[in-house]
């Protein structure tokens, strides 16, 4: 098996290095056939995998030791079981979708290897991450699926806005993951090892144990470490307020928003904490600082969510609502239901993004949906399967968003750690929100009266300076659907999006999917004991959950969202209008987005332009350049016009010089001996 194991990861690899390398050699559908055919292989055999882990013990096997230092090892290899096969299985489907889509929305542009090339590369990052069997080889896998979407994010390197985004990108993950190899750092002085075996097993000894960081004060060993991994997993999985880089890196190529904020990157930091669940759950401290964290998110992302224009923004704000639900899961110590919504997400958030895309190439590339309207007639496939995407995000009963987010609310009202009462409420009212903003873009998309055709005729007054999109239809052109390299995905998406959830949730859940891999302690953090109570005592069957949630408070507030949202945009678009201009104060808050660009604008971006060129100034103009450089050379001039005046070419000059030197030679020659 540690073949095929080496395999799934490695063959990415090897396409995105021929592509990259020798592209330009080669015919352009080789981009596209190499990558897909190592990414379609990764899938198949991940399927493999987690059909053998179904059934046999985990593996955990180094595959090479990489550095040798004292007494520690830094090692290379696989820990191989039903969370990393399923994993394996999410990130490569979603990549193999991704990847069939980009031959449509790419077809035209000029990186097209370049683009495949790093959509591979990035699917191999993803997988060194998942299968990771130590912390060394975790944080290079995250550290690389950070540089590669670098490069997607700011693939258009033309474009400013690309630029920025990618570098925000860039920078705010640098400041979570300072703080997660702290936590690394810790891990190896006081465990002694980076294998998650050998500090899973002397976890427990150590939850007593103190450290003292400032002064004489101590603190939880397991605390500190806990909060500090976690702070990796807020830039990853963009966390308030480690957020802000996600909704401008929608600058980059639609593909890679599905790919990076759908499935994998953005999902690393839930991954994460599940996989340490051992370490977390030896600390209420650290749980109620995750759950507070993750129910912020959760709410107040959504809000933003609801005066979005750009039909890819309204997504990515979802994006960030979810990965919040899912935060609070954890906290919850319901890691399970955190990797079940992780997956059932990862489908219907893809499917909505590369939606999106396709709106965006039937509109000729206008991302403004107030210039869309009435596509369901032109764009059928697209229409349908957004609106699968969407009764799966709002969480309707039978649909796979249904069971793992209202697993998610149940989770948060039986948790007892700190927080948990206000991360119920958050995710409660994050229902309705979640419902109005989906269907808001919904009904604004694919229904009412056609506003593109004002738009061809020159009444646009939604230009959107902010991105170099092409705004209107051409004069002759209506909204097409694309060819079937975009629908097909859609499809194959939209089917795991309805069924997943009803088909999963028992044995991942209830069963002994995660037995062995998640570790939760019931007797402090009861959410999953009395979610299993409450699965056997009342819906016994995932149908019987679905007609359940038919009479609970989430679905009605997901209904009286989306009739809002009908009533608003449908029947009296006045109001919305009317709400905006008495709400002013609101509306800017939001429109400014808390302020939080602002702030890391003014305060960390400006503060760090700032010291840098004082120390550019001090250190590199006046004591480099200054003062060892050009004030080196200054001394010796000097030096050098004071000893010219000593050669002045005439003997007697040099005969007293001479005559002086002996009598100071004879005078300390006499005063010695």
């Amino acid at each position: 098996m540690q073949q095929i194991y080496l395999a799934i990861p490695l063959l990415p690899l090897l396409a995105a290095f021929v592509v990259g390398v020798f592209g330009k050699f080669l015919p352009r559908a080789a981009a596209h056939v190499l990558t897909i055919a190592g990414v379609a292989i990764s899938f198949v055999l991940s399927a493999y995998v987690l059909n053998h882990a179904m059934e046999n013990a985990p593996y955990n096997g180094t595959v090479y030791s990489w550095l040798k230092s004292g007494n520690f090892t830094f090692e290379i290899g696989f820990l191989i079981d039903r969370l990393s096969a399923m994993m394996m299985v999410v990130v490569t489907f979603v990549s193999l979708m991704v990847h069939i889509y980009t031959i449509g929305y790419m077809a035209e542009d000029k990186g097209y290897g370049r683009f495949f090339s790093y959509i591979s590369l990035f699917t191999f990052s993803m997988l060194m991450l998942v299968m990771s069997n130590n912390f060394m080889q975790l944080f290079f896998g995250w550290e690389a699926v950070g540089l590669v979407s670098y490069l997607l994010i700011g693939f258009w390197f033309t474009r400013p806005t690309a630029i920025y985004a990618n570098l925000k990108a860039f920078l705010v993950n640098r400041v979570g993951d300072f703080g997660f190899l702290l936590g690394i750092g810790l891990v190896l002085y006081y465990f002694g090892s980076l294998d998650y075996a050998a500090v899973f097993s002397v976890a427990p000894q150590m939850a007593d144990t103190k450290i003292n960081l400032i002064g004489n004060t101590s603190w939880s060993l397991m605390t500190v470490t806990c909060i500090l991994l976690f702070i990796g997993a807020m830039g990853k999985s963009a966390q308030v307020p480690l957020h802000v880089w996600l909704p401008d890196s929608m600058e980059g190529p639609t593909p890679i928003s599905a790919l990076i904020h759908a499935a994998t990157m953005v999902t690393a930091g839930i991954f994460m904490v599940a996989r340490m669940s051992p370490l977390f759950e030896l600390s209420s401290t650290a749980l109620s600082f995750v759950i507070v964290i993750g129910s912020v998110t959760a709410l107040f992302m959504g809000f933003l969510g609801i005066i979005q224009n750009d039909i890819k923004r309204v997504v990515a704000y979802s994006t960030l609502s979810q990965l919040g639900y899912m935060t609070v899961a954890l906290g919850a110590s319901a890691y399970s239901v955190a990797i079940f919504h992780l997956m059932t997400h990862a489908f219907f958030k893809a499917l909505l993004f590369l939606a999106a895309g396709s709106v965006i190439m039937g509109m000729h590339h206008d991302q403004d949906i107030r210039n869309m309207g009435n596509l369901k007639k032109y764009m059928p496939v697209t229409w349908i399967t957004s609106l699968i995407g969407s009764l799966a995000l709002i969480g309707t009963p039978f649909l796979s968003g249904f069971y793992s987010k209202d697993s998610i609310i149940e989770a948060a009202k039986f948790s007892t750690v700190a927080g948990s009462g206000f991360a119920y409420f958050a995710v409660l009212a994050g229902v309705f929100v979640t419902a109005f903003y989906s269907f808001r873009m919904y009904f604004i998309v694919f229904h009412g009266k056609e506003r593109w055709r004002e738009v061809k005729h020159g009444h646009d007054t939604h230009h959107d300076d902010d991105h170099d999109h092409h705004h209107g239809l051409a004069p002759t052109d209506d909204p097409h659907e694309p060819g079937w390299v975009v629908k097909l995905p859609l499809i194959l998406l939209a089917v795991p999006s309805l069924l997943i959830g009803y088909i999963a949730i028992e044995p991942m859940l209830y069963g002994e999917f995660f037995k062995g891999v998640i570790t939760v302690n019931t007797g402090t953090h009861p959410a999953m004991h009395d979610l299993a109570h409450h699965w056997h005592d009342i819906f016994h069957t995932p149908a019987g959950m679905a007609l359940h949630g038919l009479m609970t408070l989430p679905f009605a507030l997901a209904l009286s969202g989306v009739v809002l949202a009908w009533f608003f945009y449908m029947k009296r678009p006045d109001i919305p209008a009317a709400i905006q201009q008495r709400f002013s104060a609101i509306n800017h808050i939001l429109e400014n987005k808390y302020g939080f660009d602002s702030f890391n604008d003014r305060v960390f971006a400006a503060g760090s332009r700032f010291i840098g060129s004082k120390l550019w100034l001090i250190g590199d103009v006046k004591l480099i350049d200054g003062a060892m450089v050009n004030g080196t050379a200054h001394l010796i001039g000097k030096l050098s016009a004071i000893v010219r005046k000593l050669q002045s070419g005439l003997i007697y000059h040099y005969a007293f010089a001479m005559i002086i030197g002996v009598f100071f030679m004879l005078s300390f020659y006499s005063l010695k001996f």
